[in-house]
């Protein structure tokens, strides 16, 4: 079979990688190409199109990370197989992620500690900290003067319990442009952070569904989604996880009609759900008229390639509640977090909205000064520039284990986010690994606590999460060679 020659220009603002790229995968999904099939090497195509390895080099690569191809040692690369859902859920499906038995972790505290205590700690890998350092705050500060000269008597009183109008067309605008999301603002639900949205969620559709409601949810994965389900009455089952993400076959014997996810970059081991997957995900939820939970807490920051899209965009009309917020994009501390409704939940949602009279939860001078952060394209540069700085940080982390840890630690989840997984052989529990750093002043996780029911891996290997945005570039490295030998007898 052979490839269609696209006409690149190089003159176009789409880099000729992304030209390319785009093409192969409209022939992909056009079924111009048969399943395993060989494309040209990345010499012989940089020949045919007369322009140099490297392009054809990013396109592969960008292909490969979406999954539309697969790569094999001196074999080249062929066309994954688009396989529809009914034979995903009975073939490769049973692979499953493996490691070790052990307590789920539980934190006690007195009456007056706080929920969160804080450490002070010299190497600190957080998993989710942001680097303020290059917040824009004067640029910030500028606009919040702007908003309060202008509407300040009108700010002080409630606004719009779906959130601003003007903010939710900028989200609009910014989520079609940067993850492939299609929506309209009245789709869009703005709320103070992601706990809050969620119980909206989850009494929406009870509104919608009865009860008896339940939720399958990936394992391990993030306890709020279950968490917040279970406390409307929702059964939460948890669903295991293969290389490629929520486990279909599993998914498809739970019997659930909602299904949470995290298929850009999964939380916490990382993976990027191919597209095959969630096509067959999304064919789930409308064989089934079941909904997927699309999280997409990171989506944005992915270092080599452009970011994965959003599932919810595949397909127009789908089955996809896409969550997101601009607490990893900006800061936490603004609470600015959304969702994204399908068309058909949207008479349910204002239906329970009677039912509470709920009113925002989110600043509405916050909002109005990202509105106009947002429409001034400053949001879009501030992103462009943080990728780069994370990607520095991302390289030297990577490179700082594989000097002081060699191959007694396998990494995951590269790429992409703001976090690693270390995964090591170990005959200590994670919770005495985790108070070993702790007490040297190095400043981890471990994954146990995001396991249900306490079925974390069974081969003997422990998982940590070592965050790397929010360190210093230059402690990266001596943090690391301080973890090596905190634990190098174990």
């Amino acid at each position: 079979m052979m490839l269609t020659l696209p006409k690149l220009d190089e003159n176009d603002s789409v880099p000729i990688y992304v030209q390319l790229s785009d093409h192969i995968k409209r022939e992909i999904i056009h079924g111009d190409w048969a399943e395993h099939s060989r494309l040209p090497s990345v010499r012989k195509l940089a020949e045919m199109l007369g322009i140099s390895t490297t392009p054809v080099e990013w396109a592969y690569q960008q292909l490969i990370a979406e999954g539309y191809i697969y790569s094999q040692p001196r074999r080249g690369y062929h066309v994954r197989a688009m396989v529809d859902s009914d034979h995903a859920m009975q073939t490769g499906e049973t692979d499953k992620q493996t490691a070790g038995q052990a307590p789920v972790a539980q934190t006690t505290w007195s009456d007056h500690q706080a929920i969160r205590p804080a450490r002070a700690v010299q190497y600190d890998f957080h998993m989710s900290r942001n680097d303020f350092s290059l917040f824009p705050i004067a640029k910030w500060h500028q606009y919040v003067n702007r908003i309060w000269r202008e509407e300040a008597k009108e700010l002080l009183f409630y606004g719009d319990p779906q959130g601003e109008w003007g903010l939710r067309c900028e989200i609009a605008v910014y989520l079609a442009q940067f993850r492939g999301v299609s929506c309209s603002p009245e789709q869009i639900v703005v709320g103070a952070e992601q706990h809050l949205l969620m119980s909206l969620l989850a009494q929406t559709l009870l509104h919608k569904g009865g009860s008896q409601q339940s939720i399958g949810i990936e394992n391990p994965g993030y306890r709020l989604l279950p968490g917040t389900f279970r406390n409307y009455g929702y059964q939460v089952v948890p669903i295991s996880l293969d290389p490629d993400g929520i486990n279909l076959t599993e998914l498809e014997q739970a019997g659930v009609k909602l299904a949470g996810v995290s298929p850009s970059h999964q939380f916490p081991l990382g993976m990027t759900m191919p597209i095959t997957r969630r096509l067959a995900l999304l064919d789930w939820a409308e064989r089934t008229e079941a909904y997927i939970i699309e999280d997409d807490y990171d989506g944005e920051f992915r270092y080599y390639g452009r970011p994965i899209p959003s599932m919810q965009g595949l397909r127009e009309g789908s089955r996809v509640i896409y969550m997101g917020g601009f607490s990893q994009v900006l800061a936490p501390a603004l609470c600015i977090h959304y969702m994204v409704l399908p068309r058909e939940l949207m008479d349910d949602f204002r239906e329970m909205y009677k039912t509470i009279l709920f009113e925002q939860s989110a600043s509405r001078l916050h909002q109005r000064t990202l509105e106009m952060f947002m429409r001034e394209g400053e949001l879009g540069k501030h992103i462009r520039k943080m990728r780069n700085v994370y990607k520095r940080k991302h390289d030297l982390i990577v490179q700082a284990i594989q000097l002081h840890f060699g191959d007694r630690v396998e990494i995951r989840g590269q790429h992409s986010g703001f976090h690693l997984v270390l995964r090591m052989a170990t005959k200590q529990s994670a919770t005495e690994l985790v108070t070993t750093a702790i007490e040297a002043g190095i400043q981890i996780s471990s994954t146990e606590y995001l396991w249900a029911n306490g079925s974390e891996p069974v081969d003997g290997k422990r998982e940590f999460i070592i965050g790397f945005a929010g360190i210093e570039p230059e402690r990266i490295d001596p943090g690391i060679a301080a973890l090596a030998r905190v634990w190098g007898d174990y």
